[in-house]
Order: structure tokens, then C-alpha cells, then sequence
């Protein structure tokens, strides 16, 4: 079987970071690379449609071209996430993110010339085959910090990230003043921006010694790198958790929209304040308390407090629908986004720190694909449920899987704490 296999010795390579300890510009590109993927998914928000629609003869197919616009980027990142996980196994975090980064730019130009609709299509086809560098991101975090120290720098990079996810709509509406194609050529000129940083002032960070000697073709298949990772016991319960902590969530980002306008009757302002008001909290949680509470509670007990704020959320915004009250959005939204900010580093922590050195690539990876698959799946999910059994049941749906996950949570809590170093909270 055809292998990517090497002979050459690896100490000529880019110099290794030795210390446990990130260097400042190497948390720079990457804490830029982080606000990038979550900004450049946002962007096209406001003005995907109004180019769409140039091109296209029956108006009436937009919200279907629009979705499958999103769709193609999710399932081409679920296609290369899990395998681009693995190669930076095999040649180091630095290389495999300076071709994630090529491609994204390459994408934002190709939507920004536009001309033709497979021109979008092909574009966000490449931005999302090269988009998985999210594990790359947090492989990267892994080689270079200790284990009890993860959690907190996933937690500012969550921050950073939902910092790229409010700008990304509000970067894009102000720049189509200047022409529908700006915002994209915005975007591809800060990627080439910090591929540059990548290129210039980012170290190796995965030692030789950790590296994987081999990667055959078939490994690169992210049906058998799902497998894979999944045949991993103490990993098997975080995956399954962290597909019912996303689905739910995407099922709400596609669908609260549609349920401010038919309940509320909100405009647009109003709706995207809501989104700068999740945005805002999120980063205050991620990037400002996990940091104090996880030595204080632990990882593994702020995980089920975290998800149980989250259901709550999830039945608020469901009786939105119900009681028609802006009382109820409200509370909704602060539930989510105060309680889930808790939750997204910590699964992060306890993720890495269940894979073992050689691993961490092609587990970040495969959670990265787990994801895209919630993003292709959750809106069709939502929009059904909406359609054919009213405007709760996306959310009451959305409750009962986190309710699940509190429950895998409690089941598997006895081997969560074996893998994280003890402490007073979780003793207790």
C-alpha cells in the first residue's frame, strides 16, 4: 500500500520549540490563525446572497444555493480535517498550517473574482479543504504546554475565535459599501498576512521523537481516522460529547434567525445584536473565567455545570416559540452563552489530554471532522423540525441532546478524572 514515508533525518528540519512554554510570536500567528477561520466562515454572511443572486435565473432557488454554498465547505473540511490531523503528525504542525493558510487565501481570491457560480463553489472548496487547521491549531498548543496548562489556552483561543466569529458579519456588511467582492479580498490579504507570520517567525513545535514514522494513503480516509480514534477508549466518551454539545449548537445558529422573525418579528439590527451579545459574553467566559475556575472546580466538574446552563438555554429559546416573549430570548442567550463558554475548553483539555504525544494531530483532527459533520447535518435537521413540528421542537430536541451528553459526562467520570491531575474540586 502506497505510503508517505520518509528516509531523511529530521534534525536538519525547522528548529523544535524545547521549552513547555509557548513563545509570544508563536501564540500570535497562531492566536491570528484562530480569529481568521472563524472570521473568514462569517464573512460571507451578508453578502453571499446579494452575489449569489447575480447569478441566478429563478430567484426562488437562493436559500438553496445559498445553503449548499455553506454545506460544500463543511463537508470538504470534514473530508480533509482528520487526514490533515495525521500529516502533522508525520511532518510537523508548521508546514501542514502554511498549506491550510495557501488555501484559504486561494478560496477568498477565487469567491472575490467571482464571475461564474462554480467560481464560489470552487472557491469555498479549496477554503474548506484546507480549513481544518483548527486541530492543527490545537495540536500545536499540546506539543508545547503541559497537560494541567491546556485548558486555559484553549480557552484564549476559543476567546480569540469568537472574537473572528462577531467581526466576520459586522467586517463583512461595512466592506460591501465599498463592492460586494471587498470583503473577500479583505480576507484573503489577512491570511496571506499570517501565512507570511507562519512562514517567517512560526517554530516547529512537534519534537522528532513524537513524530509518527509513517502515514499510508488509507489513513488519510476520514471514515477510518473516525475509527480509529474512536477504537481509543478514553477518547470514545469526549467525541460522543462533543457531537451532542455541536449538533445542538448548530441547530440553533441556523435556525434562531427564522425564529426572531416568525415570533418576534425582530428586523435585522436586532437580530444581529443578539449575535454581538452572544459573541461578547462568550469571549468574557472563555477568555477571562475558565481560567479561574478550572483550578478551582476542576475540568470535569465546570464540564457538566457547563452543559446543564447550556440545556436550560436551549429550553428557553424553545419557549420563544410558545410565549412569543423577548424575555425568554433573553434569557435563552445568556444561559447559552454563559454556560457554554465553560464548556468548549474544557472538552478541548481533556480531548488532548486523552491522546497520547504521537496523537494529538489526528485526534484534534478527528473531533475537527465530527464537527464539520454536525455543520452539514444540523441545519437540514433544524430547518425539518421547524418546518413539520413547529418552532420549539428544534430546541427541545437540542435540550435532550446535551441532557445526554450530561449523562455520558457523569458515566465516564471516573476515567475523565484518572487522565487529569488531581485537584481538591474534583476530589471532593
Amino acid at each position: 500500500m502506497t505510503s508517505l514515508e520518509t528516509t531523511e533525518p529530521m534534525a536538519e528540519e525547522t528548529p523544535v520549540v524545547a521549552a513547555k512554554r509557548p513563545s509570544r510570536r508563536a501564540l500570535i500567528v497562531l492566536g491570528m490563525a484562530a480569529f481568521l477561520n472563524t472570521m473568514g466562515f462569517t464573512i460571507i454572511g451578508p453578502v453571499s446572497p446579494f452575489i449569489v443572486q447575480q447569478h441566478l435565473s429563478d430567484p426562488r432557488n437562493l436559500a438553496a444555493v445559498v445553503g449548499w454554498l455553506a454545506s460544500s465547505y463543511a463537508i470538504c473540511q470534514f473530508i480533509a480535517a482528520p487526514g490533515l490531523g495525521a500529516l502533522s503528525d508525520r511532518f510537523g504542525r508548521r508546514p501542514i498550517l502554511i498549506i491550510c493558510l495557501l488555501g484559504s487565501a486561494i478560496g477568498y481570491l477565487l469567491f472575490g473574482f467571482g464571475g461564474a457560480l462554480w467560481n464560489f463553489f470552487l472557491g469555498r472548496i479549496i477554503d474548506g479543504l484546507t480549513g481544518g487547521n483548527f486541530s492543527i491549531l490545537f495540536a500545536y498548543v499540546a506539543d508545547i504546554t503541559e497537560p494541567e496548562e491546556r485548558g486555559k489556552l484553549f480557552g484564549r483561543f476559543a476567546a480569540i475565535s469568537g472574537v473572528g466569529f462577531i467581526a466576520g458579519p459586522a467586517i463583512g456588511g461595512f466592506m460591501a459599501r465599498f463592492g460586494l467582492q471587498t470583503p473577500f479580498f479583505l480576507a484573503a490579504g489577512l491570511v496571506t498576512l499570517n501565512l507570511l507570520l507562519a512562514i517567517f517567525a512560526l517554530p516547529e513545535s512537534l519534537r522528532p521523537e513524537h513524530r509518527v514514522a509513517r502515514i499510508r494513503v488509507w489513513d488519510l480516509n476520514p471514515i477510518k481516522q473516525l475509527g480509529g480514534i474512536f477504537r481509543i477508549k478514553q477518547l470514545r466518551w469526549l467525541l460522543v460529547l462533543g457531537v451532542c454539545y455541536m449538533f445542538p449548537f448548530v441547530i440553533m445558529v441556523s435556525n434562531m434567525g427564522v425564529l426572531m422573525i416568525d415570533h418576534l418579528h425582530w428586523d435585522a439590527a436586532r437580530i444581529g445584536l443578539v449575535s454581538l451579545v452572544v459573541g461578547s459574553m462568550d469571549i468574557l467566559v472563555q477568555g477571562v473565567l475558565v481560567q479561574r475556575l478550572l483550578p478551582r472546580f476542576g475540568e470535569v466538574r465546570l464540564l457538566v455545570v457547563g452543559l446543564g446552563g447550556v440545556m436550560l438555554g436551549y429550553l428557553a429559546l424553545g419557549s420563544v416559540a410558545i410565549l412569543a416573549s423577548p424575555v425568554a430570548l433573553i434569557a435563552g442567550i445568556a444561559l447559552f452563552a454563559g454556560f457554554g463558554g465553560l464548556v468548549e475548553p474544557t472538552l478541548a483539555g481533556l480531548t488532548s489530554r486523552a491522546a497520547g504525544a504521537q496523537s494529538q494531530g489526528a485526534v484534534q483532527g478527528g473531533s475537527q471532522a465530527l464537527q464539520s459533520l454536525t455543520a452539514i447535518f444540523g441545519p437540514l435537521w433544524a430547518g425539518e423540525l421547524y418546518t413539520n413540528a413547529g418552532g420549539a421542537s428544534p430546541y427541545a430536541t437540542a435540550a435532550l441532546i446535551v441532557g445526554l451528553g450530561i449523562f455520558l459526562v457523569l458515566r465516564a467520570a471516573p476515567m475523565l478524572r484518572a487522565q487529569t491531575k488531581p485537584s481538591a474540586a474534583d476530589q471532593t
